[in-house]
């Protein structure tokens, strides 16, 4: 292995192993949605840590900013079915910089009873009640390049509920090194609260691991296969999960038609499995049309979206 890839990979798990073992201690109990943003990363059933090449990187992995074009621009809107509320997203990035709006349903589950079970993080529908609160989200994200194949960012970010208003913070890093990606990705790492009382809402600290292989030795026809898992327990509308997903992305004739799906499972509780197919058109040379169809086992994971995109 040369030694600055070396060098790179020792940095990046220098900067991972701390922060997922820190990040392990996690007492908040409620969550938005990690894999409900990013029409591309939908349609591949959230396998997109290591990725991460376009404006959604700011979501998915602040670090991912740097691997993308010279400019990146997103505006996306989509619905589930339930909760039966739109999400819509602006995006727009270059190598070192980036700024993002987000808009989404976010649902945590309140137990109404003492009685609740809470094993596997599920529980009686009889004794708890699912609210949904729409979170606005304005976001600010810069990089830094280690070497030639590491990259560290991170994601300064306003919420917004009725309730309230609180700043997080969201950090990212992404390692590369010929047709190999590795990423990681923590989110708010502050674990903030917005609002007071019985009306609060916290936002659980949540970590994202993924691997990534590419391969593009035809110029007119490249794909990538890709892999998430998550590392901490996430609350859902159905209780608490943890998801893992594999998807892959076909490009044909130089980038112009894309194609892409995936499959998503959880290894906590019940599977609650899903699974999502999409597809990007180029319309113009660097304008892209791209939508997302995701159908799971509940009604917390069917829904689609549609996105613009540009980059140059």
């Amino acid at each position: 292995m040369p030694t600055s890839v070396r060098s790179s990979v020792c940095v990046f798990l220098r900067f991972c192993i701390p922060a997922v073992t820190l990040l392990f201690i996690s007492t908040s109990a409620r969550a938005q949605p990690v894999d409900s943003v990013g029409v591309r990363a939908q349609g591949m059933a959230g396998a997109f840590t290591a990725i991460a090449d376009d404006a959604t990187a700011t979501w998915w992995n602040p670090a991912g900013i740097a691997s993308g074009a010279m400019l990146n621009f997103s505006l996306e809107y989509g619905r589930l079915e339930d909760p039966d509320t739109g999400r819509g997203a602006v995006a727009f990035t270059i190598p070192s910089f980036g700024l993002s709006y987000y808009r989404m349903p976010v649902s945590e589950i309140q137990a109404t009873s003492s009685t609740a079970d809470s094993s596997a993080g599920r529980q009686d529908p009889a004794t708890s009640t699912v609210r949904t609160i729409e979170l606005s989200q304005f976001g600010a994200t810069v990089g830094q390049s280690i070497g030639n194949h590491l990259v560290l960012a991170s994601t300064l970010k306003i919420m917004h509920i009725d309730d309230g208003t609180e700043v997080g913070l969201d950090i990212g890093a992404m390692a590369v090194t010929g047709p190999v990606r590795l990423g990681v990705s923590a989110r708010n790492i502050r674990e903030p609260t917005l609002g007071d009382g019985v009306n609060a809402l916290t936002l659980k600290r949540q970590v994202r691991v993924g691997a990534a292989v590419s391969t593009s030795a035809n110029p007119k026809l490249a794909a990538t296969l890709a892999f998430d898992a998550d590392i901490l327990e996430v609350p859902s509308a159905t209780g608490n999960e943890r998801r893992l997903a594999g998807g892959g992305e076909v490009w044909f004739w130089s980038h112009v038609v894309g194609v892409r799906g995936g499959l998503s499972t959880s290894t906590l509780g019940d599977a609650r499995t899903s699974g999502a197919f999409g597809g990007s058109v180029m319309v113009h040379r660097g304008l892209f049309v791209e939508g997302e169809l995701t159908r799971g086992s509940d009604m917390t994971r069917r829904g689609w979206g549609l996105a613009f995109r540009v980059t140059f």
